[in-house]
């Protein structure tokens, strides 16, 4: 078991922060039972409790509810879907991936075929497991910060190296809370609004913020906690520092012109090279970032999500990512685990974007007894399967469990930040051509191991392709997709896009997801996403 972690453990151990960060919701669909015997000036008012309290904050990432394992509460923090089926990355996976050309997926559960077809409607539990999700995430960060203000410190008498201590937890607080406003404004765009001076059972709903302003907060509280944030890499493993904000405000500014229609390449520029100024690089071998060790020797990490094997027993998270990923002939062994699910697989259009001769180690495909072809999305041997994440170490030992991955997941790392710095200065950015060139050269060579896969030059339909080369399934490609103007429109097809085999052009209102109906219904202020 990884011993550098955040220690999840103590999220259910510590039930008194559990049961107080649970009780807060912004929506109607989360609401929770009352809590009659525990309030925050009890949980606050010890130091003590703020590690424990911090952690259900990431564990919110990581975790579908307040223990380990699935099913309904206390395995879920939200009412009516399973914990593991509605755990974060497990739902940014399906929205931002299964979407697109990196993956298709066998199942027929619920509306989760309509997907990669691209047939959703409002009313898709998946959409709204991950809206859910998403401000469930919000409403924890928003009771952690409304009892760390300078006030109720002062109050709790929280003094000293705790108090220094306290006020870089609340940075990180308002770093994990702009990181999901972040995964609202890309997924939904116009959604409520709610920070922590929005009080628990209020009965006024709360208001829509429009994606330009939603924009301009999140800018704008990244911009804020950077200097309380600990300097990068001084951090404990896992916990956002300095330069997750500025990783998360290059993604923000890369996007800009999707979200406001006024581009922020210099932005981009000036945050990458924040970044690559702190002493990052990068991991010699690329597959061993997706291992069950990946926490060990990674000066390529930036920010991760955190599994272990043992207390952060989810079907989300890794565990998804492999269990579904293994099927037909592949041996489940080989992966580090006790089967697979036979549902993950990819598309010949993300398989075409690599070398046939196998030079690029990216491309890391399963094949026997698989048809590249996909003529029946629930037949698990139509697609070749993609080999990413394994539950197994760097020395070829499994990992701890073999039903429970303990693989992390990145959120940001140095190859992000180079492709970057490279497409920001493609689109004008103040970047130098030349460095940019480096730094794609710089990935192929670790992914070649040598340098017969390096270039002399790059463009944007090139960067677009390297991406999906160097960050396939790590939750990009959707967004990618659309700030190439190709996630919807006819100029780039995939297998079973709008429904048909070869592929068309859809809807371009489905650059957004629509705001769940359930939560259109309850609260009179949101207005639904044209189309829906």
């Amino acid at each position: 078991m990884k011993s550098n972690k955040i220690k999840f453990k103590s999220i259910v151990l510590s039930a008194s922060v559990v049961m107080l960060l649970s009780a807060t919701s912004c929506v109607k669909d989360l609401e929770r039972e009352p809590i009659t015997d525990v309030t925050s000036a009890s949980v606050f008012s010890d130091f003590a409790n703020y590690p424990n309290a911090l952690a259900k904050l990431y564990g919110g990432l990581a975790m579908g509810g307040q223990v380990s394992g699935d099913g309904d509460p206390p395995n879920s923090d939200i009412n009516g879907v399973n914990g593991g089926f509605s755990q974060y990355t497990r739902l940014m996976y399906t929205l931002n991936v299964i979407s697109t050309d990196e993956a298709v997926i066998g199942w027929n559960d619920g509306n989760l075929h309509t997907i990669h077809k691209m047939t959703w409607d409002s009313s898709n539990e998946f959409v709204a497991a991950m809206y859910y999700r998403i401000f469930t995430e919000i409403a924890f960060c928003n009771e952690f910060l409304r009892n760390v203000t300078d006030e109720k410190l002062t109050s709790n008498n929280i003094t000293g190296d705790n108090l220094a201590e306290a006020k870089r937890m609340r940075a990180e607080a308002r770093f994990l809370r702009a990181q999901s406003y972040y995964h609202a404004l890309d997924l939904f765009g116009n959604v409520p609004f709610v920070d922590e001076n929005y009080l628990p059972g209020s009965v006024n709903p709360p208001q829509r913020i429009e994606r330009g302003a939603l924009f301009n907060y999140v800018e704008k509280e990244l911009l804020a906690c950077e200097s309380d944030l600990r300097d990068p890499k001084t951090n404990t493993y896992g916990r956002a520092d300095k330069a997750a904000a500025w990783s998360l405000l290059a993604r923000l500014y890369l996007n800009a012109g999707v979200y406001t229609g006024t581009q922020r390449n210099n932005d981009v520029i000036t945050y990458c090279n924040k970044i690559i100024g702190a002493g990052y690089s990068l991991k010699s071998n690329y597959g061993s970032l997706f291992l069950a060790d990946n926490n060990v020797n990674n000066p390529e990490a930036i920010l991760t999500v955190n599994f272990d094997g043992i207390n952060t027993q989810t079907n989300g998270g890794t565990t998804y990512l492999v269990h579904a990923s293994v099927g037909g002939t592949m041996p489940a062994s080989d992966f580090g685990i006790n089967g697979g699910w036979s549902g993950i697989r990819t598309t010949k259009a993300f398989v075409n974007k690599f070398p046939t001769n196998g030079s690029d180690k990216r491309g890391n495909f399963y094949t026997s007894g698989q048809n590249l072809e996909i003529n029946d999305l629930g037949s698990f041997n139509d697609g070749y399967a993609f080999i990413k994440f394994k539950n197994v170490k760097s020395d070829g030992t499994p990992g701890a469990n073999n039903n429970w991955v303990e693989a992390d997941i990145p959120l940001y790392r140095l190859a992000d930040i180079y492709l970057m710095y490279a497409e920001a200065t493609l689109r004008g950015g103040n970047g130098n051509m030349a460095t940019a060139i480096s730094y794609v050269n710089q990935l192929r060579q670790r992914a070649y191991g040598n340098t017969s896969g390096n270039v002399a030059s790059i463009s944007l339909d090139f960067i677009l392709d390297e991406r999906a080369r160097e960050l396939s399934w790590e939750m990009t490609r959707r967004t990618d997709l659309i700030r190439f103007g190709k996630f919807t429109t006819g100029d780039y097809l995939w297998p079973w896009k709008g429904n048909i085999k070869d592929g068309k052009a859809v809807e371009n209102y489905r650059n957004l997801y629509p705001i769940p109906a359930k939560d259109i219904i309850a609260n009179p202020n949101l207005i639904q996403n044209p189309g829906y």
